[in-house]
């Protein structure tokens, strides 16, 4: 299995504009570029962002744990 011929590459570019269209074609082209632009920074950059990701949730938990234990307020009107 190698890479395929001009002939069968003409038909799978053919299949493509039936299913998209010509028109959505460089939209297509245009997402998939940022998509890969996107992911070459995210794998340059120095911290990962799961980390990140990872720790909002607990911060959001204690806080939340926090508010719960705490008496309520009541306010009595004179």
């Amino acid at each position: 299995m190698g890479m395929p011929s001009g002939t069968e590459l003409l038909l799978i570019f053919g299949i493509i504009v039936l299913l998209f269209g010509a028109k959505k074609i460089p939209e297509l082209a245009k997402g998939v570029g940022k998509g890969i632009k996107n992911f070459k920074d995210e794998m340059k950059d120095d911290t990962p962002s799961t980390t990140a990701e990872a720790e909002t949730p607990k911060s959001v938990e204690s806080n939340t744990q926090t508010a719960s234990t705490e008496a309520p307020k009541t306010t009595t009107q004179a």
